[in-house]
């Protein structure tokens, strides 16, 4: 998901030495003591960039200007790329941070850059070279974000220790014609050329009439890409019908009973190349019927990255051994403790996030729905833990809503 607006968190210490007091005090100031001659920073001057080739490098040609009445002393610019790019050289200027995934935030790598240098009223400036990004294997769907402003953002407390570059620094020049932005923070899609394979795997169930039976099944994302869901975009979800002549007497997170189907959605890490989730149910064998099988597939909604259908659904196959009646190859019936299962629907990002997740990932959950709740909701009686640092969410089809997320603060990026 694209990575959302964020702001530094103020400290214990500041909020207390302020008091009541204090804060009533700021609201009654006067409009004439505000700043009149205060720059005003913005930045623009970036299109999107479609049809980028894994593996190639493209320039970042920032423009930054002053609306302000006021020369800024000093400016910084943030660059912040989602996991499926990279930064081609970090400027001996500028330092850089690999911020896991939390919240709705997607795991990014940020470069902050200090330029020493006035930014007058009314000028526009761009960088002697350009800022220059790569396009890394797994590249899809991903986002650039740029930020401007003339405070020094603090590191993120969820990342990594920030390093310093080493390429030569870069400077401001001015820039003649063009380019000039109106925000502080701007978003810039960035389209790769890839693919990535979704794929389902099924499962060989054997025992007696009367047994309960594990029932894993699974989803895979194959790659080359992850994917990072974007606005608009209709999440995958895993669609399992277990065989004829069982009932579910535990259900697999993630997942909501719809008829005789159950409808899962998944962890945003499992959207990452190589990314996994297993759903695992517990079935009882109510009786004995001929050639009884389920299936487990993939959600039906257009999917043009992924050209290769003939792994989006598989068979589960049922071997009972012993006695039992012999009935109808009709689906199956929700058991006593899978008959209360299913909840409402939620909504993600990671992936996709993170995550908490696996190679770092976005954290939340994709499609499904949630009844137990908890930092990861899961669905039945099944809920997943809190760990790490990810708070994971559910996404539905209509939209996203975040059912439970950690709150935690982030200074800008």
């Amino acid at each position: 998901m694209p990575m959302p607006p964020h702001h530094r968190r103020a400290s214990r210490a500041t909020v207390a030495a302020l008091g009541a007091a204090g804060l009533i005090g700021l609201a009654a100031a006067p409009a004439a003591f505000a700043d009149e001659t205060a720059p005003e920073l913005v930045i623009g001057g970036v299109k999107p960039f479609v049809g980028v080739k894994p593996g190639s490098t493209f320039d970042v040609p920032a423009v930054v200007s002053n609306k302000g009445t006021g020369a800024a002393g000093k400016v910084w610019v943030t660059y912040a790329v989602t996991r499926g790019l990279d930064l081609a050289e970090v400027p001996s200027n500028c330092w850089t941070q690999r911020v896991r995934s939390y919240d709705e935030m997607p795991e990014r790598l940020t470069a902050v850059c200090g330029f020493d240098q006035p930014v007058e009223p009314g000028v526009a400036y761009t960088t002697d070279r350009p800022f220059r990004v790569t396009a890394l294997d797994r590249a899809f769907q991903e986002e650039l974000r740029l930020r401007v402003g003339a405070d020094e953002p603090g590191a993120d407390d969820n990342g990594s220790e920030p390093v310093t570059g080493s390429a030569p620094a870069l400077k401001l020049v001015e820039r003649q014609t063009g380019g000039v932005g109106s925000t502080q923070v701007v978003d810039v899609p960035v389209t790769a050329v890839n693919t990535a394979d979704y794929q389902v795997t099924g499962a060989s169930l054997k025992g007696h009439v009367g047994d309960t039976v594990p029932m894993k099944v699974e989803f895979h994302n194959a790659g080359p890409a992850w994917v990072m869901p974007r606005p608009g975009d209709k999440p995958v979800s895993v669609v399992i019908t277990p065989p004829a002549g069982t009932s579910v007497v535990k259900t697999a997170a993630f997942c909501r009973a719809e008829g005789q189907a159950y409808h899962c959605g998944m962890r945003a890490p499992a959207l990452n190349e190589d990314g996994k989730e297993t759903y695992t149910f517990q079935l009882k064998i109510d009786k004995r019927v001929a050639h009884a099988k389920g299936s487990v597939a993939l959600s039906t909604e257009a999917r043009p990255f992924d050209p290769d259908k003939t792994n989006d659904k598989a068979a589960i196959t049922l071997d009972v051994t012993g006695g039992g009646s012999t009935g109808s190859t009709g689906g199956s019936s929700e058991g006593s403790s899978g008959g209360s299962t299913g909840g409402s629907g939620g909504s993600s990002g990671g992936s996709g996030g993170s995550s908490g997740g696996s190679t770092g990932g976005s954290g939340g959950s994709i499609g499904g729905s949630s009844s137990t709740g908890g930092s990861l909701a899961a669905t039945g009686s099944s809920a997943l833990p809190v760990t790490g640092v990810a708070a994971a969410a559910v996404v539905t089809g209509a939209g996203m809503l975040f059912v439970v997320r950690r709150r935690r603060g982030q200074h800008p990026n």
